[in-house]
């Protein structure tokens, strides 16, 4: 790998990261196209998946794009679906060699993009900073590869781990910058997640608020037999979708008054008496969510946690003890050896405002 084409692919990753939360069920892919040592053309995928990035980037380059090089995040598509395929517009445009950082598992791709390419005279070398696209797309990878999306448990918490006082105050624990990070993050995934408790406790928006994003986030509540209030989560149906998961014991008549809001309402099996955390994430994948941001609350991030589905932990802690008394940030684990304790890689550590922001990865 030339540094040249570091540089480039790294300015594509940048590009992709510009989807995130915009384009599922497409991946958030970067494209860069350069001749002759000048950048031509630049692309990445647009929100709800079209155009691809690499329709964009020689949407731009034009005439230029002839014997140039093109800097893709992931291997070009090969399918045709509801635009023809990456590779043959690149082979079209006369592209003379593509730089990809890795084979796209899709099954309607998974090496033919790549084939197209060289059968038709191109260069193709693949690899170039592919264990940062690797970690940029691993939403993407994962609805194909597992068949449910990347989570991602948020905490916001005190030095000693409380999420409330023991009378359930909670409001703020973290400082303002904090919590427009928050609002920020949801942005940047597909859907915002929580369980019944914490829907029918906080009656909570779920939305964008510090801005308004290009593509709103699901919302997502999983409550087995629905009973949540009927205040301000349903009022803003209007405003961001708004996905139901419950039980096969959830009464008709909830189902029938959050249909007619707008919600989707979904059915999921149950398993030890509450939802099968599992069958949620596959239904959730099912429908094209790549990455969910699940912001609790505790039980239900437990639950996650216990089935070993949480991907990354995105913690905020603030400089403040609330002692034992307080409420823990997640429920019991039902751990009888540290050893089975899940354990994450810390990834960053980052101050804002007067709280640490720290991200941890499986």
């Amino acid at each position: 790998m030339s540094e040249a084409d570091r540089r480039y692919m790294a300015l594509a990753l940048s590009l992709a990261s510009r989807g995130l939360g915009n384009v599922w069920p497409n991946p958030a892919v970067g494209c860069v196209i350069v001749n002759e040592g000048r950048i031509v053309g630049r692309g990445w995928t647009q929100p709800g998946g079209r155009p691809h990035a690499e329709r964009r980037a020689l949407d731009q380059a034009g005439a230029a794009a002839a014997g140039a090089t093109a800097y893709v995040t992931l291997e070009p598509c090969a399918h045709h679906g509801q635009t023809p395929p990456c590779s043959e517009a690149l082979i079209a445009a006369g592209v003379a060699r593509v730089v990809s950082a890795h084979e796209d598992p899709d099954p309607r791709v998974a090496g033919r993009g790549h084939a197209l390419l060289r059968a038709a005279g191109g260069t193709v070398e693949t690899g170039v900073m592919e264990a940062e696209a690797r970690a940029l797309q691993a939403g993407f990878l994962s609805r194909i590869t597992r068949a449910r999306p990347w989570v991602a448990l948020k905490l916001a918490t005190s030095f000693d781990g409380r999420i409330a006082l023991g009378n359930g105050e909670s409001q703020w624990i973290t400082s303002p910058e904090a919590r427009v990070r928050v609002h920020a993050l949801r942005a940047r995934f597909d859907a915002v997640l929580v369980g019944g408790g914490t829907a029918r406790a906080d009656d909570p928006l779920l939305t964008v608020r510090s801005f308004a994003p290009l593509r709103p986030p699901v919302r997502v509540v999983a409550a087995a037999h629905l009973g949540l209030p009927h205040g301000r989560l349903a009022a803003s149906v209007p405003e961001a979708p708004l996905w139901l998961l419950h039980g096969p014991h959830a009464p008709e008549t909830e189902r029938a008054y959050w249909r007619d809001l707008g919600a989707e309402v979904i059915e999921v099996p149950e398993r030890e008496n509450q939802l099968d955390p599992e069958a949620m994430l596959t239904s959730l994948s099912a429908r094209g969510l790549t990455r969910v941001f699940c912001e609790g609350g505790g039980v239900f991030g437990a639950a996650l946690l216990r089935a070993g589905l949480v991907d990354e932990l995105i913690g905020f802690t603030a400089g403040v003890a609330l002692g034992g008394d307080g409420r823990a940030a997640l429920g019991p684990l039902r751990l009888e050896h540290l050893a089975d304790a899940p354990r994450f890689t810390l990834q960053s550590v980052e101050t804002l405002g007067g709280d640490i922001l720290h991200r941890w990865r499986r």
